[in-house]
């Protein structure tokens, strides 16, 4: 399939540019979820970050979740796709199996957890909580969109 973007020119109506963003919905076999706390506005989220223009998705998984939390990955399937219709950004969240390393923190994070569904909920954005709460049921993928605070209703 070819992917066209542009900015256009003048006079000519633009296709929207978007980024591409991988995430890992890491699951270890007690149920606990990986989270991370975002070193740039201290939120929690799942570990993740942009797809290099080269690589495949599962390839930029199993990079983002390292680089962010010391953790090695295998991943196993697509979950979900969500776009923030605010900044253009498709991500794509992959659910993950624990493979080994070790929790540690980096430039982008600054704490690294195991977290239950009930903490996630606690202290994650519903948008992006329900990223992780949807991997964990069998009815995906999900595809959902938002507006960067509140999941928009697509179903009308």
């Amino acid at each position: 399939m070819l992917l066209y973007m542009s900015n256009g020119s003048a006079g000519t109506k633009s296709t929207p540019l978007h980024s591409v963003s991988v995430a890992g919905a890491v699951v270890r076999e007690d149920g606990r979820l990986l989270a991370i706390r975002r070193a740039d506005n201290g939120t929690w989220e799942l570990p993740g970050g942009v797809l290099e223009l080269t690589e495949a998705p599962e390839a930029g998984v199993a990079r983002e979740v390292l680089e962010e939390t010391g953790i090695h990955v295998e991943v196993d399937e697509l979950t979900g796709v969500y776009k923030n219709t605010t900044r253009g950004i498709v991500a794509l969240v992959f659910r993950c199996k624990p493979s080994g390393g070790a929790e540690r923190t980096s430039d982008e994070s600054t704490a690294v957890d195991w977290l239950t569904p009930a903490e996630v909920e606690e202290r994650m954005a519903e948008v992006y909580a329900i990223r992780l709460l949807d991997a964990l049921d069998e009815n995906g993928p999900h595809v959902r969109s938002h507006d960067g605070r509140y999941l928009l209703d697509t179903s009308a």
